[in-house]
């Protein structure tokens, strides 16, 4: 492991970094801001859409227009089908306030409570085809446009979290920033294309779908809020990783994204249509609806369906993801190789230290049986010999690291931090445009210091969101720095499909030969295969 110069946490509070907007980084955002309060904002400027004209809120000189629908309702006769155009309105639309979120589970929440209570809820509905837009000017700037594609997977979350509020981001970088809300769980991923007739040929992968009816809406409209329709990057964390990794398998997405960001997410493939189909079956029979009625979806309550799907017992592949259905998804995103509909697509791709210290949070600390039990259930399949040397290697490997931060650390090796590998190695391979790996580890102190760097903790750093997100990052003045180079350099990344901007080390292009990763944490610098005795490891285990 080789690594290269960085710049430390020390280094950035003396030299007191300035983004290339002029914006200062510490102290950036004096107070709490939280989306959405109306006192800290005013009515703000008026923009035209294909559908009709829509007013927005300014706030902290960032125009806002939240809820602007892309689609029609997905209720009634248009429940299952694919999107539709949204009706043209009259006069001015307000857009105020968040629209409506997808319909999900009741109560469904984040496991990290500190996550959790930047979730705004709101009101559930099949009309929840809208977004949200933040942009520094109603003007000509042509800004980069970076759309944000929520987490939760496939099943839960909004683009309304507070967390993914796009203002900071928008204001400091000058780029324009848009959250999408689209069809989620039975209701975006119920496969019925094989078992309908024509009227129904179109109906799987709905969610998916969704999303590209919200970047043509972007490609058709964006210029009007002063963004460059030429320059999209799609991006997103977790659940949205998992999206933007599907989108650039997507023929129907092709040309409208032009670089993609997958934090913490990655879709490698997908469910088989025929697994689909069977869910699909199984759940048409909880419903007591013969295949040759399906027009009865689309008549009965929407309760009905929602109560159907969370009963017990569940059903294996029901809306939980992407089908392989052949046409809209042709094959396994990321299974054996990078997709052909994206591959002048530069891509980001990064994972946090300790994923899994979001879920309770959990305990300080294991024992050693502890550890080795869990690196053998999970891990080596119950090999005592293979879960010893694991047990050994992370011990030595990383020597002042409680045994909790041991498991996660490893857990996360052989999960998300193996998949972003993985993106970056068949990225390499298809060998047309580059792409660039992070590794995040800067360790939250909240909880007693129990979740490390855990996962969405990112988000904040990246979309400037420190003081909104406080309770997932502590209130420790040096974070503005860290996220400064962070957002900088997703920005940097949008205009032009690489990240590197004065603020740190230089980031090199991802080669298998050594891996290089760019380090955030106490200190931003570049290093060649961080954890190759680790990965090489596991993979004996895969």
């Amino acid at each position: 492991m080789k690594k290269r110069p960085g710049i430390s946490r020390r280094i950035f509070l003396k030299t007191g970094v300035k983004s290339a907007t002029g914006f200062f980084v510490a102290g950036a955002c004096g107070g709490r801001v939280f989306a959405q309060e109306g006192r800290l904002s005013e009515i703000g400027g008026t923009a035209q859409t294909r559908y009709g004209s829509v007013r927005g809120r300014l706030k902290n000189g960032v125009y806002q227009f939240f809820g602007i629908p892309y689609g029609a309702s997905t209720g009634g006769k248009n429940r299952f089908m694919p999107p539709r155009e949204h009706a043209i309105w009259r006069g001015v639309r307000d857009c105020f306030q968040y629209g409506n979120r997808a319909l999900m589970q009741p109560g469904r929440g984040e496991p990290a409570s500190v996550v959790r209570a930047l979730n705004p809820q709101g009101e559930q509905s099949e009309d929840c085809l809208n977004l949200n837009v933040y942009t520094g000017g109603l003007d000509s700037r042509a800004r980069p446009v970076m759309v944000w594609l929520h987490g939760g997977g496939f099943s839960a979350g909004s683009a309304n979290y507070l967390l993914y509020e796009g203002t900071n981001l928008a204001k400091k970088e000058d780029v324009v920033v848009v959250g999408v809300n689209h069809r989620l769980n039975v209701h975006g991923f119920l496969s019925l294309a094989d078992m309908g007739g024509e009227k129904w040929a179109q109906s799987t992968n709905l969610g998916m779908q969704d999303q590209v009816a919200a970047l043509r809406w972007v490609r058709d409209n964006i210029e009007n809020f002063g963004g460059d329709p030429g320059r999209v990057t799609i991006f997103g964390q977790s659940g949205g990783g998992d999206k933007t990794t599907t989108l650039m398998a997507m023929p129907s997405a092709q040309g409208l994204f032009h670089r993609a960001i997958a934090q913490s997410g990655t879709r490698l493939r997908g469910i088989l249509a025929s697994d689909a189909n069977l869910a699909a079956e199984r759940f048409l029979r909880k419903l007591e609806i013969n295949k040759n009625q399906l027009d009865r979806l689309q008549r009965m309550p929407v309760q009905s369906i929602q109560d159907a799907y969370y009963s017990e017992p569940g059903i294996q592949d029901l809306g939980s993801g992407p089908v392989i259905d052949g046409i809209i998804i042709p094959r396994h995103p990321w299974d054996p190789t990078a997709p052909s509909h994206s591959a002048n697509v530069p891509l980001m791709m990064g994972s946090t230290e300790t994923e899994n210290g979001w879920i309770g949070p959990p305990p300080y600390d294991l024992s050693d049986d502890d550890l080795l039990d869990r690196l053998m259930s999970r891990l080596t399949g119950g090999d005592v010999d293979s879960g010893r040397m694991l047990l050994e290697l992370y011990k030595r490997r990383h020597p002042n690291k409680r045994n909790q931060m041991l498991w996660l650390t490893a857990e996360s090796d052989n999960t998300r931090r193996w998949n972003a590998q993985t993106l970056g190695r068949l990225k390499y391979e298809q060998g047309t445009a580059p792409s660039f790996l992070y590794f995040f580890d800067w360790h939250s102190p909240v909880h007693n210091n129990r979740m490390g760097a855990y996962h969405t903790l990112d988000i904040p750093f990246v979309l400037y969101n420190l003081d909104v997100g406080a309770s997932m990052t502590g209130a420790a003045q040096s974070r503005y720095q860290l996220g400064h180079v962070m957002s900088a350099a997703w920005a940097a990344f949008a205009r032009t499909g690489n990240p590197n901007h004065s603020d740190m080390p230089t980031w090199p292009a991802f080669d298998p030969d050594d891996y290089p990763t760019m380090i955030f944490g106490e200190e931003v610098s570049v290093m060649e295969d961080p954890n190759r005795e680790e990965r090489l490891a596991l993979m004996d285990l895969k």
